[in-house]
């Protein structure tokens, strides 16, 4: 199966089933998850990268354990919407988990996901920096799947 439009990922899964959200860093994988009705999403765990196989071993648990049947990455678009290197590495990794397991992906525009969470675990949550950095790439993960989900529920 292809990485396919965002629009297109409904018609592509279960009835009652989450999705799982990514946001990829160079360092961790932020992993959010929705509610069976994909309307709310809950961020979940942040995954260390350390191999792939390993990464993508993990990530598969966690979708299985929620019961997860498809996957929106985070796409780190630049601010004057072209894509970089980053976005070429996130669409390498979904092509990638493809090779390991046939299941629907799509992109959501992370533009800003990262500044908007820590500055929101500043000024609403008063997190300190070390606990911020813990939590801030599975709130991130959790800020793009909610806002694809919101996406979808507008279309």
């Amino acid at each position: 199966m292809p990485v396919v439009d965002l629009t297109a990922l409904p018609p592509l899964l279960p009835g009652q089933a989450p999705v799982a959200g990514l946001d990829l860093g160079e360092k961790t994988i932020g992993v959010a998850v929705s509610d069976a009705t994909r309307g709310i999403a809950s961020p979940l765990e942040t995954i260390r990268r350390t191999k792939f196989n390993a990464d993508a071993a993990r990530l598969f648990e966690l979708m299985e354990s929620r019961g997860a049947a498809g996957i929106i990455i985070g796409l780190p678009v630049n601010m004057d919407g072209t894509e970089g290197p980053r976005c070429q590495s996130s669409r390498a990794f979904a092509r990638n988990l493809l090779r390991l397991r046939d299941m629907p992906i799509a992109f959501w525009d992370e533009r800003m996901s990262s500044m908007a969470i820590n500055r929101m675990l500043i000024e609403e949550a008063d997190i300190s920096r070390a606990r911020r950095a813990e939590v801030v790439d599975r709130a991130a993960a959790g800020w793009i799947l909610q806002g694809a989900l919101d996406r979808l529920k507008n279309l």
